[in-house]
């Protein structure tokens, strides 16, 4: 499955590292891949890479073949998720942090912008990426990541208390009540909101969190306003009163409701599917019903590895990640450890028999790219507050707490 860099390439990652890559541009790195590649050469020094406890096993795996094959000494450090994107952008600026570290396609904007990451050579390798997870970790012309996964949240069903799910809203809760299950639907919310989870339903009324240009990329024009922004907002409400919303439900609620059969259908990703199939819930994982009328879309997020910027071994980084995390094994491995659809090609073609991922594919064909741009980081505390606000009723006139959203959000954008 290893896959070399030829020397052509080698050459072309030489000379964009010594245009981008902050201070090893002058490395030996550098030289040597004139003439051979990193693994060729038995690569000297040492690599760190951050990962969550999740990935752990999959990339030490790699790691360990990575040792055996160069020499090199691979130190695989297991970090809390949710510290991580903080973490790098603190210690990178110092001259500190890892050579690599795991994380979302929609942190590369602020990355960027900062000048923390370095681009990554792919040569003839970018092809074998599904088209969406290398668009999602390109800027400006320049890939900077090594997607590894594709994901985006579904209806998953609970196929002893529903047959299908309804292509609208409506329908699908009629469909749930019927089942006679205490809850009739479920989505996380929880006391700060989820503007992720709730995208797609947000979408169906055509507000966009921003307008997208013709050839797909975003722009920095917020589109969640305007009156289909407000006919959503009346729509959160809605549903509150009717006790279809709850902040009170946040993931671990839900997750442990469905678990226990008290509702036919929820909105999640595959990292809630181990959780129901050990408690012996047989589910399907449907496209995402519309509830304003159009299309409902959720977020196709993608998961990667990216080099630090002021990495010393950039060379060696970039030759791990395309030739060890970039071959069907470990992108296997990596979707038995989260069951997410792998972003390469061969990867995905290996797991297709499995109806979970074929689900997810599914309800993927209707999915936007989460933007990558960094006016997003603007956007999230005003926004999930703001449908919580809604839910729980501390906003009782929906439109106009939307609309207050929509100007603090672009005071924000326009500092």
């Amino acid at each position: 499955m290893r896959r070399g860099i030829s020397i052509l390439t080698a050459a072309g990652l030489a000379m964009t590292l010594a245009a981008c890559g902050g201070g090893s541009s002058d490395d030996s790195t550098s030289g040597a891949a004139e003439e051979t590649t990193a693994s060729e050469t038995g690569a000297s020094g040492s690599l760190t890479i951050w990962v969550d406890d999740n990935r752990e096993v999959a990339v030490t795996d790699a790691a360990k073949a990575y040792e055996d094959a160069t020499g090199t000494t691979v130190d695989v450090v297991v970090k809390d998720f949710a510290n991580i994107r903080a973490d790098f952008s603190a210690q990178v600026p110092t001259g500190e942090g890892p050579d690599i570290t795991v994380g979302a396609h929609d942190w590369l904007g602020g990355f960027v912008k900062d000048g923390l990451v370095a681009p990554i050579e792919f040569g003839d390798a970018l092809a074998d990426f599904n088209t969406v997870s290398t668009d999602a970790f390109t800027y400006d012309g320049q890939v900077y990541g090594l997607p590894y996964a594709i994901e985006n949240v579904a209806v998953i069903r609970n196929t002893a208390l529903a047959d299908s799910t309804p292509a609208t809203f409506d329908e699908m809760l009629a469909k749930g009540k019927a089942a006679g299950t205490k809850y009739p639907f479920l989505i996380q919310v929880g006391d700060e909101g989820d503007a992720y989870t709730m995208y797609a339903f947000q979408t169906s009324f055509g507000a966009p969190v921003f307008v997208q240009n013709d050839d797909g990329s975003y722009s920095s024009e917020l589109g969640l306003g305007g009156e289909n922004g407000n006919n959503f907002a009346q729509w959160l409400q809605d549903q509150a009163t009717a006790g279809v919303l709850d902040t009170n439900i946040t993931y671990d609620v839900a997750v442990d409701a469905f678990s226990k059969g008290e509702s036919p259908y929820i909105v999640g990703g595959p990292w809630m599917i181990s959780a129901f199939t050990d408690a012996g819930i047989d589910v399907a994982v449907d496209p995402i019903p519309s509830a304003g009328g159009e299309t409902a879309s959720p977020f196709v997020g993608v998961q990667g590895f990216y080099v630090n910027a002021n990495s010393q071994n950039q060379l060696t980084a970039t030759d791990f990640l395309v030739n060890y995390l970039g071959t069907e094994d470990s992108q296997v491995a990596l979707y038995e450890a989260g069951d997410r659809v792998p972003a390469l090609n061969a990867a995905a073609d290996a797991v297709s028999d499995d109806p979970i991922v074929a689900g997810f594919a599914a309800a993927a064909e209707n999915a936007v790219p989460m933007p990558s741009i960094p006016e997003m980081d603007s956007v999230w505390s005003f926004w999930g507050v703001t449908e919580a606000n809604i839910i729980n009723g501390t906003a009782t006139d929906a439109p106009a707490a939307w609309t207050e959203m929509v100007s603090n959000i672009q005071a924000e954008l326009d500092k």
